[in-house]
């Protein structure tokens, strides 16, 4: 059976722990999309990790974890990864596609230099390289991990790239030239890294599809940053889509068979762009922010503070159609415990109408957030082994949610740690 596992907001609802507890029954787990520009935080015997390229089952020793072909692949990204896992004692089983296409040094130095160029204009990037990689990805003058090991065309395609990258770089950004020869040298070390690990990832999950095994498709960062369907232009550069997992992993669309939307019990968000439930008072947001997740409210892979709100059931509704989620998990709800009251997002106030579609990004600026108030259960329910011992107010809250959404939520987290989830 072939299940995905995808955020429904804007990411950080904490997929990587959801995968690797889903991983216990997995015998394959693939990344599919993005790169090293989002982190999944995961808890566990062998300590926090924060996960960018890695899929979340390398800590489970029979699973064999795939870096597919969709996946922007940043390979000194991937040896640092590698490095702190096994410093942790974790063994595991990884295979890289051999049609994965490398993130390179000049695709994070031109994210880094255009996000400076336009000052208050930027698009929050992580400066991660991801979107000249996918420019360059979707230009076709990209680099797949087969050509690495073709060391007289790779040469001559370096020398033609870095003709026309050196241009902007001497031109538009006024910064040092790239050496081709040096990048040269620099990917010869990667080719012999990798190695052992690469192979036809397509044909693997084609051949175990046909024998039945478990495969969990990991998605990266959420719906409302999707390239089409997200809030343009502050999206990722990939689609976040369960129905891309087909293609960036290369296997028929009609076997992915359940698709988990994983959703937070509040709103939180990284970067730039609209953000309709957003708390506006900044003491209220703090307070939110110092109690979420597992060490607050800070992005994974760039520390930098997240923005938090209420629970938007006006955008989770949209996430869960887009992905087609056939169930929805949700993360964090322990966080909201300190609160007599909660708020949750239930429409958007645009020009004297309430709308509960979602709106395209244009008219999020606009728009202002309708909530309901609902009865908090003001107590602590960390350490709660079944859902049936929720206060009743905290299931109110989840009922009331799953209404909204119209999807059914199977699983309900109260902590951050693997086993803190209840069944529903």
């Amino acid at each position: 059976m072939v299940k995905a596992i995808v955020g429904a907001n804007w990411g950080d609802e904490g997929k990587g722990k959801i995968t690797d507890m889903c991983a216990d029954s997995a015998d394959i787990v693939v990344r599919f999309q993005g790169g090293a520009n989002a982190g999944h935080t995961i808890i566990n015997q062998y300590g926090r990790f924060a996960l960018h390229l890695l899929p979340s089952g390398i800590f489970h020793s029979h699973i064999i974890n795939v870096i597919g072909n969709g996946v922007a692949f940043d390979v000194n990204a991937l040896k640092n990864e590698m490095s702190e896992v096994n410093a942790a004692g974790v063994k595991f089983n990884l295979a890289i596609s051999n049609r994965a296409q490398l993130l390179l040094q000049h695709h994070i130095l031109l994210d880094t230099y255009e996000e400076e160029r336009l000052a208050d204009r930027k698009f929050g990037s992580t400066k991660s390289g991801i979107a000249p990689f996918y420019s360059d990805k979707y230009a076709k003058t990209g680099i797949q991990v087969r050509e690495l090991y073709d060391r007289a065309q790779l040469k001559d395609k370096l020398k033609a790239m870095y003709e026309k990258i050196n241009i902007q770089f001497k031109y538009l950004y006024h910064k040092p030239e790239i050496d081709y020869l040096e990048v040269f040298e620099t990917l010869n070390d990667y080719a012999e890294f990798i190695r052992p690990y690469v192979t036809d990832t397509s044909k693997l999950l084609r051949d175990a599809v046909k024998e039945g095994k478990n495969i969990l498709l990991e998605g990266q960062l959420g719906t409302l940053k999707d390239t089409d369907h997200g809030i343009y232009p502050y999206v990722t550069s990939s689609s976040t889509l369960a129905g891309y997992a087909a293609v960036g992993a290369g296997i028929p669309p009609y076997e992915i068979k359940d698709i988990i939307a994983v959703t937070k019990a509040y709103s939180s968000a990284v970067g730039e762009g609209p953000f309709v439930s957003e708390i506006t008072d900044e003491e209220e947001a703090e307070e939110l922010r110092r109690r979420g997740g597992d060490k607050g409210e800070y992005g994974a892979k760039t520390g930098r503070p997240r923005r938090v709100g209420y629970f938007d059931t006006v955008a989770t509704r949209y996430g869960c159609a887009l992905q087609g989620a056939t169930e929805v998990c949700m993360t964090c709800l322990d966080v909201l415990s300190y609160l007599e009251t909660i708020k949750v997002c239930t429409g958007y106030e645009l020009d004297g109408t309430v709308y509960t579609d979602f709106l395209t990004t244009s008219d999020l600026y606009k728009a202002k957030p309708v909530c309901t108030e609902l009865k908090g259960w003001n107590c602590d329910i960390r350490g709660i082994d079944s859902y049936d011992k929720l206060p009743a107010e905290a299931k109110a809250y989840v009922d009331f949610i799953e209404k909204e959404i119209g999807v059914h939520i199977s699983m309900v987290s109260n902590g951050p740690k693997r086993e803190e989830i209840l069944y529903r």
